[in-house]
């Protein structure tokens, strides 16, 4: 007498394997990172960083300040390098920007890409918005954009698959590196 498997269980075995077969990065550094109470930000992160005013850019990883968005290091980077171009009002909605807000936004990306190829040289890179919780967005009430410096078996967007590397590099050494590049982006700017 056999028995018969209960509906479902070859899928999870499939799902199994496959999860068995992906290459697992471990960060520890990162854990610390984000556990460090100094960096804790009561209130909404995107509208408390810019507040502090320009003197705190550097400790805000306040990259560059714009007339309606700014620019920022993301504190939990996929990549070194993983800048964000937020708007300073506080709106959760793509379709709530403003054409200003918009437009900076897009200029502001396009000025990474620049400012990242000069101080990293990434192969690609990711450029894009999540919209609502449901979407990914992690700090889904105030929009942003994210751009991701991206190179050849690198860590990726989704789940990690076989022939990943971690590009280890502090927030303070990628600031440094990209705060002159982004001032000298915007003189390479095409009109």
């Amino acid at each position: 007498m056999t028995t018969a498997e209960p509906p479902g269980a070859g899928q999870r075995r499939a799902d199994e394997q496959r999860l068995d077969s992906l290459q697992r990065l471990w960060t520890p550094w990162r854990l610390a990172y984000v556990k460090d109470p100094d960096r804790e930000v009561t209130g909404c992160p995107f509208c408390v960083l810019p507040a502090r005013g320009p003197e705190h850019d550097a400790e805000s990883l306040i990259v560059h300040r714009g007339a309606s968005t700014f620019v920022i290091l993301n504190a939990y980077p996929y990549n070194p390098g993983h800048l964000m171009a937020v708007p300073y009002r506080h709106v959760s909605e793509f379709d709530g920007l403003t054409i200003d807000e918009l437009h900076e936004m897009s200029d502001l990306c396009q000025r990474a890409v620049r400012a990242l190829r000069e101080a990293s040289g990434p192969h690609a890179f990711n450029i894009g918005m999540n919209v609502g919780s449901l979407a990914g967005a992690g700090i889904a009430d105030h929009i942003h954009s994210h751009v991701v410096p991206r190179w050849g078996g690198d860590t990726n967007f989704m789940p990690v698959v076989a022939q990943t590397r971690v590009l280890p590099e502090l927030l303070e050494e990628t600031y440094a590196r990209l705060v002159p590049a982004f001032a000298h982006a915007a003189e390479r700017s095409p009109e």
